[in-house]
């Protein structure tokens, strides 16, 4: 088997340590020896997008708010369904990440980041949240494995009651909450209802690995 060979290292302002490696057409990004993600397996990630925006009336106009950029697949999808007066912005942490989607990984989503509808800001989207100045449709979190296997400590809040309150106050009425996560989850349905949502739970079967893992997205309209 081809081995993977490492392209570029990188520390995010955090103190994390990226690696982006590459093997024959496919990249992978890691962190202390750990995967975070592989672009050999992609699907629910497009799923998640398409789910968000076919349950949002009008999305030819919609507004959106991308957590989280990985390899773009998400933010490529997302475009792909929206008409051209329509806006998204993109909240990636990693100065690296955005970088390398500008470059290597471009090749990958189509250089989504070079549509005129996208703005993308290198931030915390909990810190963007938090200070109440955003409005939109549809909002999609892919920043970690889920719920219950949180990336960055601090994201955990984002699936709190509290988080969820203000994620709820940031979308206008009608408005999608998408949430992807690697695991299944109850207890989390269960907070998206106490919080005021509408819930409905997605199992999706990926294909391209040979291992077909099960991802689950959360589609959360707010009532």
């Amino acid at each position: 088997m081809t081995p993977w060979t490492l392209i570029e290292t990188a520390e995010n302002p955090d103190g994390m340590r990226l690696e982006l490696l590459r093997r024959g057409p496919h990249f992978s990004i890691r962190s202390g020896g750990q995967l975070l993600m592989n672009s050999r397996v992609h699907d629910s990630e497009q799923t998640l997008a398409r789910l968000a925006l076919e349950a949002f009336a009008e999305p030819e106009r919609a507004s959106v708010l991308v957590g989280g950029l990985g390899f773009g697949y998400t933010l490529a999808a997302t475009l792909a369904l929206l008409g051209p007066s329509a806006s998204v912005t993109v909240i990636e942490v990693a100065p690296a990440v955005i970088r390398w989607n500008r470059e290597q990984l471009g090749e990958l989503n189509g250089r989504a980041l070079d549509d005129a509808r996208v703005t993308v800001v290198e931030g915390d989207i909990c810190a963007r949240l938090r200070a109440g100045s955003v409005n939109h449709d549809v909002i999609l979190l892919d920043v970690d494995n889920g719920p219950r296997a949180v990336g960055r400590p601090g994201n955990a809040w984002l699936y709190s009651p509290d988080g969820l309150g203000t994620i709820k106050a940031a979308l206008t009425p009608g408005g999608v909450l998408a949430v992807w996560s690697a695991g299944s989850d109850v207890s989390f349905s269960d907070k998206l209802r106490a919080a005021g949502f509408e819930v409905a739970l997605h199992r999706v079967q990926s294909h391209a690995a040979k291992t077909q893992e099960r991802h689950f997205i959360w589609i959360a309209r707010n009532q």
